[in-house]
């Protein structure tokens, strides 16, 4: 199904060449979203300017469930704007980018940065201790599960991010790997 599309001028007149680029533009953004449900472009020729010539500005708003896409290059400084088909290419490429990301965010498969496990050391005996964790779990330790720190060094209440093992010690759930968090704290 076609794309409900709006196409003005401003500053320049009409020119069916340039309406007929827009529409093959539009056509192929439904590749990207089958669920838009308008587009708004705007070719903005501004006054011409002494130093510069002029500069199109091309403006989409595209209309899509959630949140529309705004694609507004106000102030073009590309002097290749000054072709107003390089203009457009570039608002389409932007526009295409932005509905990319969209999808992306929208069937979940965009990167989530997720704090790794970490917790206060609680308790210290001899070669081994148990580490809190935010969960409210205490996770046992050894000397050969620090790195990048001595376990001597080790005091309780220092902050650690952790691994946990996947096969859980005799006593319960063990850290494979510990180290200790320094100055740049981890928050939740």
């Amino acid at each position: 199904m076609p794309i409900p599309l709006q196409i003005s001028f401003r500053n320049m007149d009409p020119s069916p060449a340039v309406e007929e680029r827009i529409r093959q533009k539009a056509a192929k953004l439904e590749r990207f979203n089958d669920r838009i449900m308008g587009c708004t472009v705007v070719v903005e020729a501004p006054h011409h300017h002494h130093h510069k010539g002029k500069l199109y500005n091309v403006r989409i708003e595209i209309s899509v469930p959630g949140k529309d896409i705004v694609v507004d290059h106000a102030k073009p400084i590309d002097h290749a704007h000054e072709d107003v088909y390089v203009a457009i290419r570039d608002a389409f490429d932007a526009a295409t980018r932005r509905l990319e990301d969209q999808a992306r965010k929208m069937r979940g498969s965009v990167k989530s940065h997720t704090t790794p496990p970490h917790g206060k050391i609680a308790s210290l005996f001899g070669d081994y201790g148990f580490i809190a964790t935010a969960d409210g779990d205490e996770v046992y330790f050894n000397r050969n599960s620090v790195v990048g720190a001595n376990f001597d060094a080790l005091e309780v209440g220092n902050e650690v991010s952790l691994v946990v093992a996947e096969d859980e010690g005799v006593e319960g759930l063990q850290a494979s790997t510990v180290k200790p968090v320094g100055k740049h704290h981890i928050v939740e």
